[in-house]
């Protein structure tokens, strides 16, 4: 069973022995200094070490040069001859009675600093315009030398024309004249002796080369050449399987001629593909590259401590590229040729152990090899039987408080692993929720309550015994801070006062201290702390109390502090008291450089504020300035008078500053000198790169981009290079350059094509950052193919859905951008219902093979027309066929017209026409009614009325009864929307229609007119009081006013109309006084001829559409609705009226206008 080595350590006497440390494989060391081979290992007995060298043992005693260092492994070589000697393989073993234990092999170099021979190179010739590889043939290390090009002690410098490989040869892309100017001196340098050998000189002539696949280590570092020729000098261009590189690990070096992957994975095997262009062509090269891999671990072997009779496994997975080997040696030997032992089995990487014995204990191997490399790792089995032990502190005291997390520890060993368990109080097992034990054996409380306080018990039981302990837990409350110290500005000589006012557990011990700038702070004279409170007073302060105060409250389960700020205000010379800062002076602007200047300046009495420095500039655009306001361009803290701005380039700047405190800002300082920023090229790139088609030509595409903003043009004449070519091409880039427009269109295109787009801002200054490319369109045309196979399914009452197959992609002309359902309503399927038909459209997005889509608000019982087009975004396309449809019956709309009248006292009649729209074949109505204010246990009416019936009458038990009607048209399908109504008092009906029908006359009254108004008034009553004697004597009197105010009338009238008409040319109207409502003074009737005369063309041009009760005075029968309006206002007959009768008259009569109510 497995067991942790810690706790194996602690509780045996007796250890198998196990390597801890060891030199690197691939040691170089140096000749000149002794050489120290690494190897310690521990073990209960201690080891004994051995060597071996090539794989033959190494007698360290017999060597005068080699010994081996006390109670260790290591070996010290201290040659006087030859180093060299020592260099081999090494394998160090470490063995006691348990075992064996051994090292990884550890190759032993020494490094070399060998000098190239000595040689007369040939000078080499080489035609103008033709390629040449300068070898350079560094000597072998170890360990691997430095390389560089020298031209008598100078760099060569390296271009896209010339460069260096990664093993020190010189490659030219082409040859120019000037390069036999040159002397050629490779250099290589030694970093372990930091010595510099140098190549004999070569005089320029010829040399060719090329590869064309790799093989990349996994998790190393793999690096790409490409070296190309041509005149002028090809670009490089890298792809990785005929598509771009995603560059995420990977960097381009040696103007694009070395591609480094830093850390080569998995994904990184595939072609690379160099392609080298210039004007006169262009030419791939592939190299490819196969990803290999040493063996790493999957899982590598642990330990196994078992109990005799147990069974277990120790698994060694490792993986790698080709896959590695598994091999399992016993204490350093191979285990095919180890003594055999019962159970044990070996299964592939899985070791396997059954009903083991003392005898079983080894320390076993696991190598895992490939063709390029290995690993080796140790583990061992020990077989023992132990009763559980509890190796913690016994009878612990744990203290924590509410809330907080609390941790019960119980370590503990024995073999076979114990089972464990906490109670508390010894009663049930603690586990899940707030209750949790971790692999170490501690339990987790989280959240702890005070009801979580008391004893726990942990138990630690096996097949051979079992051993507990106990853990008393203490809950206290948490310490908090009722009132906390809060920053405070004083006057310099002022007291300051500090509250810390806290709440403990009245069980613990609590110690409150104060600290100043984290150091703690000496209570005296000036430092008070009241008695039996926490908080701090300072007396008399002075600007050296400044600071940061704390208070620090601690108990024996936790700490917690809070702090305040100290501020000390100075004194004033005019004032007692300086609340304000004073602005700083003399403020100078220094080291000035295009992005940055430092600003110095004098404070004042700030008494140590922070700052505001504030700014304006002015954007230098080509032909004008843009200034601006004050600014806030950055604040810093008062100790502080000479800072470091950061500007842009190309503007200019003023600064002033403002010193602030918490009692408000200074007065701005006096701005600095005017100062330019110098030019430099534009850091920004241009935003919202797109193309598109544009205009009503497909054969066209408009870049456009946001102009970069005045800030960002860091130079004078900004314009803009946009670069275009076709996607997926090998094209050169084209470019064009605008100065002001932030849109370019290129001509004569392909419709729809796909285009690679970037844009670079550029200025005097030189070439600013290109944008990531963008792919833009050009333009789009007309779709030639309309969707097929449209049908409908699911049809409903009112939604359906639509099915069809999708166009070709090629047929779109342009990007997709939905499918448009167009559809209109044919017919009604009842007969004799005329429809509307006008068309709707809803629209689809694409997005499947088979597309559809559902159709909503539909009209019931009805004949539809449809068809389809597919749409890019700019034109439609062809329509489908058309397809024919019926929806099916639903439930009708509200039935229309709905209207109560009372006819008689005791009858309440009811009509209505049928609804809007049936939306199927009626079946009839259902009218449910109930009187107004139900008593309980009424129930409410109900009606079925056939459906070619639209009244119904009521008989009531007397007129005053009202009733609420809900009215309702039905199909086969179900019952359609209600109409409700209530009826209206029958004592107030009358009232009610002409206090409308005033309402609705006095609307159409037109100014600057006279008017006479003849009421007459009809009382009903609930009694027949048409037999009264004082009703008939009311009637005669009213009868009597009008006939003496109709005399007053035409009097009146039959004066008016006497006076030149000149005097009607001439006379001006007057503006009528709106304070007088409805009445008339006829004291002014004189001054007010010429007035009635200017109205009567107006009266003249009124139509028949002026609606007044004069027109149905003399009707023969008035009908009105329980509003109070005319039933019969637009259908009775009215009067014609004859416009001629204003020209017969010989005089000008002033327009009347009679209201009666009757």
């Amino acid at each position: 069973m497995m067991q942790s080595i810690k706790g194996l350590t602690m509780c045996l006497s007796k250890q198998p022995p196990m390597i801890t440390k060891q030199s690197v494989q691939d040691h170089i060391v140096e000749p000149t200094d002794p050489i120290t081979v690494e190897c310690e290992a521990t073990g209960n007995p201690p080891p004994v070490f051995t060597w071996t060298r090539d794989g033959v043992y190494l007698n360290v005693a017999r060597d005068p040069q080699v010994s081996m260092k006390r109670r260790s492994g290591t070996l010290e070589i201290f040659f006087w001859g030859r180093p060299e000697d020592y260099e081999g393989v090494y394998q160090c073993t470490a063995t006691n009675e348990f075992g064996s234990a051994v090292s990884s092999h550890i190759r032993l170099r020494v490094s070399k600093a060998r000098t190239w021979l000595k040689e007369y190179l040939e000078p080499v010739s080489v035609f103008i315009g033709l390629p040449l590889i300068l070898p350079c043939n560094p000597p072998a290390g170890p360990p691997k030398p430095q390389t560089y090009w020298m031209n008598t002690m100078v760099p060569i410098r390296q271009d896209r024309r010339v460069s260096m490989a990664e093993n020190g040869d010189l490659y030219f892309s082409s040859i120019v004249a000037e390069d036999y100017l040159t002397n050629y001196v490779c250099t290589a340098r030694f970093p372990n002796s930091n010595t510099i050998q140098q190549k004999p000189p070569l005089i320029l002539q010829v040399l060719t080369g090329e590869g064309s696949s790799i093989i990349a280590m996994l998790g190393e570092e793999l690096v790409l050449e490409c070296f190309a020729s041509g005149v002028p000098a090809p670009s490089i261009k890298w792809t990785k399987d005929w598509e771009a590189l995603s560059m995420q690990g990977m960097k381009l070096e040696n103007f694009n001629k070395t591609l480094r992957i830093k850390k080569v994975s998995m994904e990184d095997g595939g072609e690379y593909i160099c392609t080298a262009t210039n004007r006169m062509g262009s030419l791939d090269h592939i190299i490819t590259v196969r990803v290999k891999s040493a063996p790493f671990w999957v899982e590598k072997p642990e330990s196994l401590v078992l109990s005799r009779d147990d069974s277990g496994q120790i698994v060694c997975r490792a993986d790698g590229i080709p896959r590695p080997q598994i091999r399992w040696l016993v204490n350093g030997e191979p285990i095919e040729d180890a003594p055999k032992s019962p159970g044990r089995q070996v299964s592939g990487d899985t070791l396997i152990f059954r009903s083991v014995v003392p005898d079983s204990t080894a320390v076993f191997q696991c190598n895992a090899s490939n063709q390029y490399g290995y690993i080796l790792a140790n583990t061992f089995l020990a077989v023992m039987d132990m009763r559980p032990r509890l190796l913690g502190f016994r009878d612990q005291l744990v203290k924590v408080t509410e809330g907080s997390q609390t941790h019960l520890h119980c370590p503990y060993f024995g073999s076979p692993k114990p089972d464990l368990r906490w109670s508390k109080g010894g009663l049930g097992a603690l586990e899940g929720g707030r209750y949790r034990i971790l692999a170490n054996g501690t339990l987790e409380i989280r959240r702890s309550k005070l009801q979580d306080q008391g004893t726990y018990v942990c138990v630690a039981s096996n097949v051979i015994g079992r051993d507990e302990m106990e853990v008393q837990l203490e809950v206290k409350e948490p310490t908090k801070i009722l009132r906390a110290p809060h920053n405070v500005i004083v006057i310099k000589g002022s007291l300051a006062h500090f509250d810390c006012k806290i709440q403990t557990d009245p069980t613990l011990e609590v110690t409150v201290t104060w600290l100043k700038d984290k150091k703690f702070l000496i209570l005296g004279r000036r430092y008070m702390q009241p008695l039996d409170e926490d908080s701090l007073s300072i007396a008399d302060v002075y600007r050296r109390d400044e600071g940061i105060y704390t208070c620090r409250i601690k108990t024996e389960v936790e700490e917690i502090s809070v702090s305040a700020k100290l501020t000390v205000m100075g004194m004033h010379t005019q004032k007692k008291y300086n609340y304000r800062p004073d602005p700083p002076t003399d403020l100078e602007v220094s080291d000035p450089s295009e992005r940055s200047v430092r600003l110095t300046w004098v404070p004042g009495l700030s008494n140590h504020s922070p700052y505001l420095v504030q700014y304006t500039e002015d954007l230098l655009a080509d032909y004008w300035l843009v200034p601006s306001g004050w600014k806030n361009l950055t604040g810093y803290p008062g100790q502080l008078n000479s800072v470091v701005l950061k500007l842009t380039p190309f503007v200019g700047y003023q600064f002033r500053i403002i010193a602030i405190n918490a009692i408000g800002p200074s007065r701005p300082s006096k701005p600095s000198i005017y100062y330019e920023t110098g030019g430099a090229v534009p850091d920004a790139i241009p935003r919202n790169i797109k193309g598109v088609g544009t205009g009503l030509f497909r054969n066209n595409m408009e870049i456009s981009w946001e102009p970069l903003e005045y800030r960002e043009w860091n130079g004078p004449k900004l314009r803009y290079m946009v670069w275009w070519r076709r996607q997926h091409s090998r094209e050169e880039w084209k470019n064009y350059t605008t100065y002001w427009w932030c849109s370019h269109i290129i001509y004569e295109t392909d419709t729809f094509t796909p285009y690679e787009i970037k844009v670079q801002a550029v200025n005097d200054f030189g070439l600013g950052p290109e944008s990531p490319v963008v792919i833009g369109f050009s333009g789009e045309d007309r779709p030639t193919v309309a969707p097929t196979d449209l049908r409908v399914s699911d049809v409903e009452s009112t939604k359906l859905t639509v099915h069809w197959q999708p166009v070709p992609r090629a047929s779109i002309m342009g990007e997709i951008k939905e499918y448009t359902v167009y559809y209109w309503r044919e017919s009604s399927r009842l007969p004799h219902h005329n429809v509307g038909r006008r068309i709707k459209s809803k629209s689809f997005k694409a997005n499947g093979p088979r597309l559809s889509g559902t159709l909503t608000g539909l009209i019931p019982y009805s004949n539809y027309m449809i068809y389809i087009v597919v749409a890019n975004n700019r034109y439609e396309g062809p329509p489908s066929n058309r397809i024919e449809f019926q929806t099916l019956e639903g439930v009708p709309s509200a039935p229309r017209s709905f209207r109560i009248m009372h006819r008689h006292y005791d009858t309440i009649y009811l009509d209505w026409e049928e609804p809007a729209e049936p939306n199927g074949l009626l079946t009839g109505y259902i009218l449910k009614y109930q009187t107004l204010n139900v008593s309980v246990g009424e129930r409410m009416q109900e009606e079925h009325i056939p459906p070619n019936t639209t009244y119904f009458s009521l008989r009531r038990f007397d007129r005053y009864t009202r009733y609420k009607f809900t009215l309702a048209a039905q199909t086969q399908i179900g019952v359609g929307e209600a109409v409700t109504e209530e009826s209206p008092h029958f004592t107030t009906e009358g009232k009610n229609i002409y206090l409308h029908t005033l309402r609705q006359s006095l609307s159409s009254i037109e100014t600057h007119l006279c008017y006479v108004c003849v009421c007459v008034c009809v009382c009903v009553f609930d009694l027949d009081i048409a037999t009264q004697g004082w009703f008939i004597g009311l009637m005669c009197a009213i009868a009597l006013l009008v006939l003496i105010m109709l005399t007053v009338f035409f009097i009146k009238r039959s004066r008016g109309g006497k006076y030149p008409v000149r005097d009607k040319r001439d006379f001006a109207l007057e503006p009528v006084d709106e304070k007088d409502e409805g009445t008339f003074d006829y004291s002014e009737e004189e001054s007010r001829q010429g007035r009635s005369q200017g109205a009567i063309e107006h009266m003249q041009k009124m139509t028949n559409s002026d609606d007044s009760l004069m027109e149905y005075v003399e009707e023969d029968e008035i009908e009105f609705n329980e509003d109070g309006s005319f039933i019969g206002e637009y259908t009775g007959t009215k009067r014609d009226k004859d416009s001629s009768q204003y020209h017969e008259s010989s005089e000008a009569t002033s327009p009347v206008a009679i209201y009666s109510f009757a």
